[in-house]
């Protein structure tokens, strides 16, 4: 008990005290700028800031105003653009004006030397204020702020990465898929939604390509991929396309049609059935007779038309065989149709058979259109195992001495 009593004696004395009170000071102004930059907080912190820079500025300016112009009153402007509440912003450019009148009295008439403050600073100034104004508000109406939209932005692009992502195979089965947004952007047209349904059994797997390309196609194939990501596994394979069709008639968009192919694979079996809703089909290589086939099954387009019918293609991989799926971003340019692409394709996937085609997507679109402006997605899906038909072995030799 006397040890305790020492204790809280020597957390009561004047440093101790002081201490604490430094730690909840230091907590909640982190917690204030956490807030802050997470868009939740008020920007008091911002606008302390900024004010104080202004008079720092204004002496250094009055002490130097050939190193230090007047112009530089600019820069708190500029960043209180970016940060502040149009609200806020109003009282910043109080303070920045305020300074200016404050230097153009002590620095004198601009006509009598140089580094004074001149028509043209105040032209510059003002102009400054006024587009920082605009973007405030433009920002306060929209919602968002400026240190939150980059971050939703990259938070929209993960989500649609994660719902592209393949679920994992049994042995013997390999998948991988490839996905290049136009002109380098990080949004795409194009996506993928997959699931193991039937237990675990069946593969479900949808590859889109949303009218449009990069960010504008990018948030209609945020919405989509949600949506059908909820669709597939919750209705049969053959209710799947009907039900997004009806979706995307739904969403009323003014360029609203999405081209789609829908596999559904027994892992077990290997037999697949290929649904299309105006997608560039399929394409299969066997195993033994090394050849490419089509697999191209009937569908119109996603939202150009109620009660459209689908009707599937079917087929088996065996062992050795690759089912490659891909948008037409791959294969039709304007300097060449879908057949002449289809042919470059598989003739750059040849080149992959003996590797078991682990890594050959990528490497295919960069071989096959680097550099074409749209949105390209490949998808393979191989079933390993091929290769030489083994011997069977040779029969034993009778012993010595027998006939």
């Amino acid at each position: 008990m006397a040890a305790g009593r020492e204790r809280r004696a020597e957390a009561e004395t004047f440093p101790a005290r002081l201490k604490i009170q430094w730690h909840r000071a230091r907590v909640g102004v982190r917690r204030s700028a956490v807030d802050y930059f997470r868009g939740d907080g008020s920007d008091w912190i911002a606008l302390v800031g900024l004010l104080i820079t202004i008079p720092v500025i204004t002496v250094m300016t009055l002490a130097n105003p050939v190193w230090f112009s007047p112009a530089a009153l600019v820069l708190p402007i500029v960043a209180g653009g970016l940060l502040l509440r149009p609200a806020s912003l109003l009282g910043l450019y109080a303070g920045a004006a305020t300074a200016l009148i404050v230097e153009s009295v002590q620095l004198g008439p601009y006509t009598e030397g140089p580094a004074r403050v001149t028509p043209g600073v105040v032209l510059v100034v003002a102009a400054c204020g006024f587009f920082g104004l605009l973007i405030a508000q433009f920002r306060s109406r929209v919602g968002v702020p400026w240190r939150r939209g980059g971050t939703m932005l990259f938070d929209l692009r993960e989500r649609i990465r994660t719902q592209s992502r393949l679920p994992k195979l049994p042995a013997g089965w390999h998948r991988e898929m490839a996905l290049r947004p136009a002109g380098g952007q990080s949004f795409s047209g194009d996506f993928v939604v997959a699931a193991r349904t039937n237990g675990g059994r069946t593969l479900e797997v949808v590859l889109t390509d949303v009218s449009g390309k990069g960010m504008d196609a990018g948030s209609r194939a945020l919405l989509l991929s949600g949506a059908f990501g909820g669709l597939l596994g919750s209705l049969p394979p053959h209710a799947f396309l009907p039900a997004a069709n009806g979706y995307l008639l739904r969403q009323d968009w003014d360029e609203g049609f999405a081209t789609s192919i829908h596999l559904v694979l027994d892992l077990d079996s290997g037999d697949y059935e290929l649904y299309n809703a105006g997608h560039p089909p399929g394409l299969q290589l066997s195993a033994g007779s090394g050849r490419w086939e089509e697999k191209a099954a009937d569908g119109p387009l996603l939202g150009v038309y109620e009660g459209a019918l689908f009707d599937p293609v079917k087929g088996s991989l065996r062992p050795g065989d690759v089912l490659m799926l891909f948008t037409d971003g791959l294969v039709e340019t304007a300097e060449r149709d879908i057949v002449e692409g289809i042919d470059r394709l598989t003739g750059e996937a040849d080149r992959y058979v003996a590797g078991g085609f682990h890594g050959a997507a990528w490497h295919l679109i960069e071989a096959v259109a680097k550099d074409v402006n749209d949105d390209r997605a490949l998808l393979l899906i191989s079933r390993e195992g091929g290769g030489p038909t083994p011997q069977p072995p040779p029969p034993p030799e009778p012993p010595a001495g027998s006939h």
